[in-house]
């Protein structure tokens, strides 16, 4: 009777601490991810997303406000996901401002080198006459 009562004690410690850590382990990872997806809309704003690519930053930051909520409302299920999104989001925003100040410095190189090009010539074109 005693080694059945032991038994049970610890088959209900035992589902006690495993219901306590999926609790925790789904809290966990989605303030993790909205913290995450805050990080990626911060350094994609700096990064100047905002004005190059203002619809991806849009949804990023509209689904940031949603993980928010859903994790203030212990819906930790919708908030990681949301989150997630948010950064896929913020991470593209990200991209396309690189790219555009990357396409803007590459026409401002070559606009420069036509320009020492022109410059070249004239000087040839005055050195030989």
């Amino acid at each position: 009777m005693l080694k059945l009562n032991t038994q049970w004690q610890m088959m209900c410690g035992i589902a006690l601490v495993a219901g306590l850590t999926a609790c925790a382990s789904d809290k966990t990872p989605a303030t993790a991810d909205v913290a995450v997806s805050r990080e990626a809309v911060a350094a994609a704003t700096s990064a100047g997303a905002a004005d190059l690519a203002p619809a991806e930053m849009q949804s990023a930051r509209d689904k940031l406000m949603r993980a928010n909520q859903a994790l203030a409302a212990k819906d930790y299920k919708t908030a990681q996901d949301l989150a997630t999104q948010a950064s896929a989001d913020a991470q593209l925003a990200q991209s396309k401002a690189n790219s555009a100040k990357a396409t803007t410095a590459a026409d401002e190189l070559q606009k420069n080198i036509r320009l020492l090009r022109e410059e070249v010539a004239r000087a040839n074109a005055t050195s030989q006459q």
